[in-house]
Formats: structure tokens, sequence, C-alpha cells
């Protein structure tokens, strides 16, 4: 019985003070004018609420606070947003007090230089960098020609094997932008790059807490190993003053007239961030695209019809080209909607630099908003039937151009490499489709939130077409 009462005493005090905490938290962010809200623990907020349950965090918290809402998540105190109209206002007013606000955790894993955390004059020149090297002129007669190298080499011997498609798309997405940015991909380099770059991108959505063990800890430590590696590769590229046509030597050049000349670890953090802005993309939609065609087999058969008409005007081992590729149009539309229908891009973050109002709210300085645009992609109003895997519904809408478009971000910060990245997976697609047959094997599971991927994989077994 004196044990009973003893555990029933811890229980009760326990309760009590994480009560008092609770409690605590809220009082300390019950500003005069914010929206409603709640703001869990103190320094971990709503995090694991957060990253547990997804979607249905975000249903849950505006079904009782509405479509403007405070939270605590990812280390900082936050304003989500889910209407589409005050989205559309925070996205195209970057110069009026709003800059990106990404995740600690991100910020300090890719570099203060990263272009997603620069702002004003220097978000201009690095971004003028990023576009000089990615300009549709670059991809046509240099990069294209490059990807469909390496695609021709790593979809090669796929026959007859049971393969992990999600394994190999994303050592497709990074090995094929590291030979871009650098000209290297099968060098003990890109293996060891490859190891400690999967490491940074587990670590940049974590809370930034520095200890053992944890995935904030391993993507800081990983960093480290990538800036090394790639503080020697400049060295070198420097001292044999190569003539190489590559992002890296474009970016080492110091004869650019009237352009900003980038510091070391300017160019370091800018291929950091090349790196790792097109590989969770490149890689997570060409996985899901095998998926939805593998489900849905009415959309392969006019995809690979597509893809046929083009190979049936080139000699076999003749490669795609520019013309090719903007001849794809049935292609861009699946991976338009793979993209909506996964969301493999649930929001952007940006700060305020001062005390602002929006949607009727006073937001402090320092807050950051959470700009939520993955219900924007199932709204039945802009995608009739939002569930179901329709192509064609890029094809005679206009869609890409609507105001809503969001999944390659908005405004001033629209993904950079959006038109390298639909190559790639073009390319990707182009030889997958012509080459191959597949099948699923027993077991493959999917989870969405907070990154879409199979945890267990997602085996197909291949045969040749």
């Amino acid at each position: 019985m004196a044990v009973f009462i003893v555990i029933f005493a811890v229980i009760f005090s326990l309760f009590c003070f994480s009560s008092a905490l609770l409690r605590w938290n809220e009082l300390r962010y019950r500003k005069k004018g914010l929206p409603p809200g709640t703001m869990g623990w103190p320094i971990f907020g709503e995090t694991t609420e957060f990253l547990k349950l997804g979607p249905n965090f975000m249903k849950n918290q505006r079904s009782r606070y509405g479509n403007f809402f405070k939270s605590h998540i990812l280390g900082c105190p936050t304003i989500v947003s889910m209407d589409p109209e005050v989205n559309r206002y925070i996205l195209m007013n970057e110069s009026k007090g709003l800059v990106p606000g990404y995740p600690q955790s991100m910020l300090d894993i890719l570099g203060k230089c990263n272009i997603a955390a620069v702002h004003g004059s220097t978000h201009k020149y690095m971004r003028g960098a990023l576009l000089s090297l990615i300009s549709p002129t670059m991809i046509r007669d240099h990069i294209l020609p490059k990807i469909d190298e390496f695609m021709r080499s790593h979809l090669s011997n796929w026959q007859n094997l049971v393969i992990d498609i999600q394994d190999k798309t994303k050592e497709m997405a990074f090995l094929s932008s590291l030979k871009q940015i650098a000209g290297i991909e099968s060098s003990s380099i890109a293996q060891e790059f490859m190891s400690e770059f999967f490491k940074l991108v587990v670590g940049t959505l974590s809370l930034p807490i520095d200890l053992p063990g944890t995935n904030y800890r391993r993507g800081f430590q990983a960093r480290k190993v990538i800036v090394n590696i790639l503080t020697q590769l400049i060295k070198e590229r420097r001292a044999s003053k190569g003539t190489q046509v590559d992002m890296l030597n474009c970016l080492l050049k110091e004869d650019q007239e009237n352009k900003h000349k980038l510091s070391e670890e300017e160019i370091i953090d800018l291929i950091i961030t090349l790196a790792y802005s097109g590989y969770e993309t490149v890689s997570t939609t060409s996985m899901m695209a095998v998926k939805y065609l593998h489900d849905h087999p009415h959309v392969l058969e006019e995809l690979r019809k597509e893809h046929l008409e083009i190979r049936a005007k080139k000699k076999p081992d003749e490669p795609i080209n520019w013309e090719d590729y903007k001849a794809m149009k049935f292609t861009r539309a699946v991976i338009f909607e793979t993209s909506r229908l996964a969301t493999i891009v649930n929001g952007v973050l940006r700060k305020t630099t001062k005390e602002m109002e929006i949607n009727g709210f006073v937001i402090p300085e320092g807050w950051r908003i959470y700009v939520y645009t993955r219900e924007v992609n199932y709204d039945p109003y802009l995608y009739p039937d939002p569930l179901s895997f329709n192509p064609w519904r890029w094809l005679d809408k206009g869609l890409e151009s609507q105001h809503y478009f969001l999944i390659f971000g908005g405004g001033t910060r629209q993904c950079p490499g959006k038109e390298l990245g639909i190559a790639e997976i073009s390319t990707f697609l182009h030889y997958f489709v012509t080459r191959y047959r597949w099948e699923e094997v027993e077991g493959n599971k999917l989870v969405k939130f907070p990154r879409v991927e199979a945890p267990n994989g997602l085996r197909i077994r291949v045969s040749s077409y």
C-alpha cells in the first residue's frame, strides 16, 4: 500500500510539474495581437507532434484555430499559414521585412552562406552566380550531355535484378549532381562524399541539439568532412588550372568582368546547396514516378509511347538533346503530377526582420512563418478529383503558370534549379521506361512526412523491355 502511495505521489507530482511547464510556456507567448494556437513544451515546443503526425497535426490545429495560427516547431516560435492568398503575399514580399527563416539545424549544416539563408544584395549576387551555372544555355550545351552520359551508365545492367529503387535514385541524384559540379562520379572521393552527404541531409531537419548520437551532431560532423573534401578539391583545381567545363571551374574563374567574386567559403556553401537542393527533389520524385507509373499502367503506356517516338528518330547509342527534352511534354506533366500528389515539398519558411501585421495579426520580430502549401495540392477547385494520379490535367489548363503553383516555391525564391531538376528526371525516365519493365516486390511501405520515403526500401523486380 505504501509503495502504491509513493508511485501515485510521483506520478501526480510529474503531472503537476508538466502542466505547470506547459502553462508557463503558453503564458510566455501570450502577446497581444498574436494569432491563436498552442506552443507546447519549453525548448522542444510541438516539434515531436509536428514530425510524428505531420499533415494531421496541421489539420487538427486548423480545425481549432483556423488557417493562421501560432506554434513552436523546430526550435523556434512559428506562425503557420495555410491560407493560399496570405501565402502568396508572404512569398511575393520579401523586401517588406520577410526573409528566409529556415531551421537553425539547416543553417548550421548547409552553411551561413547558403543561398537559402542569405538575403538582400548577398542573395542577389549568389543567385546570379547560381543562375549562370544552370541557365537554359548551360543545360543545353554542357549539362544535358553529362546527364545523358551518366544516366546511360547508371541504368545499365538492371535487367533480371531485384533493386531498391529508393537507393538507386538517391545514388543517381547525388552522383549526377557531383558529375555536373566537379566532373567526378565514380572515384573514392565521390564515395566518401556521398556517405557523409546522406548524414548531412538527415541532420538538416532536426532539433539543433548538439549531443552525441543526435541527427544534428551527425549532420554537422558530416559537413566538416565535406568542407575538407571540397577545400582540397578547390586547392587541386587551382593548382592544376584545369580547363574542365563544370560548375566548380566556372565558380573559380577570376576573369568574370563586373561580377562579384565569390570567396572560398561562399563557393563551398554554394556547392553544398547545389547538391542538397537537387538531391532530395530529384531522387524522391524519380522514385515516386516509378511507383505511380507501376500503379497506373495507362499512364506508363502514354509515357513510354512518347519516349519510344523519340528513340525511333535516333541511332541506338545516340544521346538525347535539348530538342528531345523540350518534346517531352507528357513527361513534364508526369513529373508535375508526381510532385503534386506525393507532395515532395510541404512548404517554405520565412522570418520577420521587424514587427509586422499579417492577416490582421501582429507578428513579433524574429518569428518564423511557415508557408504551408501542402493542402493547396489537394484543393478540388484547382485540381478536380485531387487524389487521382492524372498527368493529363497539366497539358491543357495552364496549371504550371497559375498563382497557386508552388511546387517549386514562389516569388524571388522560386527554385532556380527547377529546369535542371526536370531535365534530370526526364532523362532518367527516358532510359528507364525504354529499357525496362518492372513489378513491385511485396513489403514496400511509404511515409510522406516529414520526408517522402520508403523506410524499408522500395524494391522492384526489373526485366528487359
